[in-house]
């Protein structure tokens, strides 16, 4: 068994290495799925075999060292050489390949729980959000705000409130799933989203925006022009640069393609049902639904909702809209 956990945990550092170098994509749900697994059987050999064994072969020693004992007291001999309870806690102990495994269990039964079912950390890792999250925020994910999913294959189980215009959301990108995406929610199914001319417009009415002043963009090192808009309930801030028009070059043959009309002034979609339009804050930096279609329910990973760190600014701590 110390052979064989070496070798898992050769595997575990070579596709962790591998990961982290680039050599391929990494799954961690599926990973932390499979540590949880593995360490569970360990558990059970513990629990049931190993464990038993040990307090069995403790049992039998300290029964051969009454026996010699009594022996060594008949032929008159009363002090006798040798601690019992030393030999006993060296059969007794976890050999390492335990400690690391049926020990770890319940510390990864632990975080595999919370993190499938209740709240997931994410990093931000480009503006496209900005100036709602920021390059490096560091993030938490409500997993069941959205309903409840089995871990991995990310299967709805228990259905629970539908994703709002305003909300921001983490998914799966519908071209990658195995890259999580962030962006806001700004059409449900039936809703006829269009951006012209750099201003957002819902079921043919534009939505409302209002300046909010400048704001220094540390990610481009600009002042840039802020807006309030208002999505549903939920008031927001976006960038948008009134002096850069970008031309919008949407991907090939993406799902339900034939739902979106593209010209020189920008897109207009029609959500089909079961899925949902997502846009990034800073507007004339994001690809997002403009560009690749429509985000399905079943690649929803859960609502954004709260920074709970940020290194390089600390006052980024708390909730967000």
């Amino acid at each position: 068994m110390s052979s064989l956990t070496g070798l898992l945990y050769g595997g575990l550092v070579v596709y962790l290495g591998g990961w982290y170098f680039g050599k391929w994509t990494g799954n961690f749900s599926l990973l932390l799925f499979v540590l949880t697994l593995v360490t569970f059987g360990y558990w059970l050999a513990e629990r049931f075999a190993f464990k038993p064994r040990r307090l069995a072969a403790a049992a039998q020693l300290e029964a051969q060292e009454v026996v010699r004992r009594k022996g060594l007291a008949r032929q008159g001999i009363t002090k006798v050489d040798g601690d019992i309870d030393q030999a006993k806690q060296a059969v007794l102990a976890q050999p390492w390949w335990l400690d690391w495994t049926a020990g770890l269990f319940p510390v990864i039964l632990v975080v595999f729980l919370l993190r499938s079912f209740l709240f997931e950390p994410f990093k931000i890792p480009s503006g496209s959000m900005i100036p709602t999250l920021l390059v490096g925020d560091l993030i938490l994910v409500n997993k069941y705000h959205y309903g409840v999913r089995l871990p991995v294959i990310n299967k709805k189980i228990i259905a629970n409130h539908d994703p709002q215009r305003g909300d921001v959301m983490v998914f799966r990108y519908p071209e990658n799933p195995s890259v999580d995406y962030i962006k806001r929610v700004v059409g449900v199914p039936g809703d006829e989203v269009s951006y012209r001319n750099q201003q957002l417009y819902l079921n043919g009415e534009a939505v409302p925006t209002t300046p909010a002043g400048d704001f220094f963009n540390e990610d481009t090192l600009k002042v840039e022009k802020q807006f309030t808009e208002k999505l549903g309930n939920v008031e927001h801030n976006i960038l948008v640069d009134r002096q850069q028009t970008r031309f919008i070059s949407p991907h090939a043959n993406f799902p339900f393609r034939e739902n979106c009309r593209y010209s020189g002034e920008g897109v207009t979609c029609k959500v089909p049902a079961g899925h949902y339009f997502m846009m990034g804050d800073n507007r004339d930096n994001s690809e997002d639904s403009r560009f690749w279609g429509f985000v399905p329910d079943q690649n929803i990973v859960g609502r954004a909702f709260f920074i709970w760190m940020n290194f390089g600014d600390l006052k980024r701590i708390g909730s967000f809209k």
